[in-house]
């Protein structure tokens, strides 16, 4: 998925994954963006950082 087509907010699915996650950041310098498993859990979703590359195109 190109960088700059991806916003925070967004729910996206990664390559490797069939849950839904949301971009709660992204850093297109380097080519990476923090998501979070989307619905959040009760307790709350930790945030992670991925490469872009790994994000699928939806």
């Amino acid at each position: 998925m190109p960088p700059e087509t991806l916003n925070q907010g967004d729910c996206v699915k990664l390559l490797d994954e069939e849950s839904l996650f949301q971009v709660i950041g992204v850093d297109t310098e380097h080519k990476k963006c923090w998501v979070r498993r989307w619905p959040m859990l009760p307790a709350g979703s930790p945030v992670f950082e991925v490469p872009i590359q790994k994000v699928a195109a939806q």
